[in-house]
């Protein structure tokens, strides 16, 4: 019998006229949406008031976004900006090239300020958003696959990649990124509920265990990067956070706080319906969702 292997997709780019609609930003975009009603569930679950997902999203996702093309184009300049480039291409997100460190690292900036301006715990935000942040990756991986970028070397396995006017099959490193990423959401969510994580360490685990992912996916893909002493620099960015998150982990060990309201009342035991955004000092003791 033929090995099944995973065709190349049709095509990238879907015409409504004049209008292009791209896979890639499609993936993009379904991965946001859902990353966004995960987070609501489980920031509403915590005592948060309805709506204010939406309000800190509007900064960290545009803010995501910038920092995840900056991160690409600061770590591979040599694609936009030598003789004989068009720096213009810098600009073609639809092109592929996001870096997820910065989108998380600017993602935060944009979250940071918008817990300031409306009076929530960026720790308790961060915590309820972390599955639902590894969920939307996993999606938008995705877009790789209809750019058919960011594969691996070749393989005889039967889930073999084609790439269109390329020999051979190729590793689906989109696909194992995803697979991985749904995985960390799942682990996530259920070390919150068995282990009563808080004050910022659930989003931790997120970051901590995503990243032991990302270092074995980066050996197996072929595609350009820079190099330094014999690892990817995605390879080292990885070494570096996950040493980061760890260690936030031992620190921040202990006790889950309790979700605490302005008057006092404790938010495990419901919240009041109010238009007035809620300071908190710690989370609700049942993060279950």
């Amino acid at each position: 019998m033929r090995p099944a292997y995973i065709p190349s997709p049709p095509g990238s780019v879907l015409h409504l006229g004049p209008v292009p609609i791209r896979a890639y930003a499609l993936c993009i975009i379904a991965g946001v949406v859902l990353a966004f009603f995960v987070t609501e569930r489980r920031f509403t679950a915590r005592g948060a008031r309805p709506g204010v997902t939406a309000d800190i999203a509007t900064w960290a996702i545009p803010f995501g976004l910038v920092g995840a093309r900056l991160y690409h184009v600061a770590t591979d300049p040599e694609l936009y900006f030598p003789k004989g480039k068009d720096w213009v291409g810098a600009f073609e997100i639809w092109h592929g090239g996001l870096g997820i460190w910065g989108a998380v690292a600017a993602g935060a900036l944009g979250a940071y300020i918008a817990c300031k301006r409306y009076g929530v715990s960026l720790a308790s935000f961060a915590d309820a958003a972390a599955p639902g942040i590894a969920i939307g990756q996993g999606i938008g991986r995705f877009g790789n696959y209809f750019n058919q970028e960011l594969y691996g070397g070749h393989t005889s396995l039967p889930w073999g990649l084609t790439v269109s006017g390329q020999p051979g099959h190729f590793q689906p490193t989109f696909l194992y990124e995803s697979l991985w990423d749904i995985g960390v959401a799942a682990l996530v969510i259920w070390a919150d509920r068995r282990f009563r994580l808080g004050r910022g360490r659930a989003f931790a685990l997120y970051v901590a265990v995503y990243t032991v992912g990302r270092g074995w996916i980066e050996a197996l893909r072929i595609d350009h990067a820079n190099h330094f002493f014999g690892l990817r620099l995605n390879d080292w960015t990885s070494i570096a956070v996950f040493l980061g998150a760890v260690t936030f982990l031992v620190v921040r060990r202990g006790p889950r706080e309790r979700l605490v309201m302005d008057d006092g009342t404790d938010a495990s035991a419901g919240v009041a319906s109010t238009d007035t955004p809620v300071p908190w000092s710690g989370e609700q003791s049942d993060p279950g969702r």
